[in-house]
């Protein structure tokens, strides 16, 4: 039984927590690949206005999660024609009983990107970004050491929002908002060390003087170590998580 969404909400907030509720659920695979339903249905097990399920099956439907069937409803797509990237899609994904299988995939394209980006950053950045990556870089250092979490995650997303916008590929500077969909999924979900090692945030200040010193070989063999730590704490925390 699906609790209703109160209609006293804004219409615009009813709205979100309508399409996070939905796209959960075709995330966490209560309505399951290939399933459809109705309007009728999705109003009756969220209990709000046809209009606030049309404006959100128009969303979910431009992120490839679901289509229209005329005189039939609203089928559920395969997870293969979603938009695997969009923010949206990674954090319910991350939510959902799939938590794991998700981040494997993002800590290995993050794997495949980054320690490339660190290296065309060492190439290619300027002074001033050279100098904001440091600043962020000891600043993560001095968080990560005093135990300040949630200053640690906001200064890990910046971190490595600016490496990407560093390289000088805007391909690559455009993922920005998924690995901050990662780090913050992961903080969120108990994914994530309470103390960070010293090597963890060394590593950090590694990549910043290596992009500084336009070591383009240290940069990205830094960046790769952070990776790979990433995942063995991953691999951690899914051991002594509670069945």
């Amino acid at each position: 039984m699906v609790c209703p969404v109160t209609e006293e909400r804004p219409l615009e907030t009813l709205h979100t927590q309508v399409l996070d509720r939905l796209g959960l659920a075709i995330a966490n695979g209560e309505l399951r690949e290939g399933e459809t339903v109705t309007i009728d249905d999705l109003e009756s097990r969220y209990g709000v206005s046809r209009s606030v399920i049309r404006e959100t099956l128009k969303v979910l439907e431009s992120k490839g999660m679901v289509a229209s069937r005329r005189r039939v409803g609203v089928a559920v797509l395969p997870v293969q024609q979603w938009t695997l990237y969009d923010p949206a899609i990674i954090r319910w994904r991350l939510a959902s009983s799939h938590r794991h299988a998700q981040l494997r995939s993002l800590v290995e394209l993050r794997l495949a990107i980054e320690p490339e980006a660190a290296r065309l950053a060492a190439e290619r950045s300027a002074v001033d970004d050279t100098s904001a990556l440091m600043s962020v870089a000891a600043q993560l250092w001095a968080a990560g050491r005093g135990g300040r979490m949630d200053e640690f995650i906001e200064l890990d997303i910046e971190f490595h929002r600016l490496l990407l916008a560093a390289s000088g590929n805007e391909m690559f500077a455009h993922l920005d908002s998924l690995i901050g969909e990662t780090i913050s999924g992961r903080a969120a979900h108990g994914l994530m060390p309470q103390t960070h090692s010293t090597s963890g945030l060394q590593l950090h200040v590694d990549v910043a003087s290596a992009v500084q010193a336009s070591n383009a070989a240290l940069a990205h063999d830094a960046m790769h170590e952070i990776i790979v730590l990433a995942m063995s704490e991953l691999s951690e925390a899914w051991e002594h998580e509670t069945p």
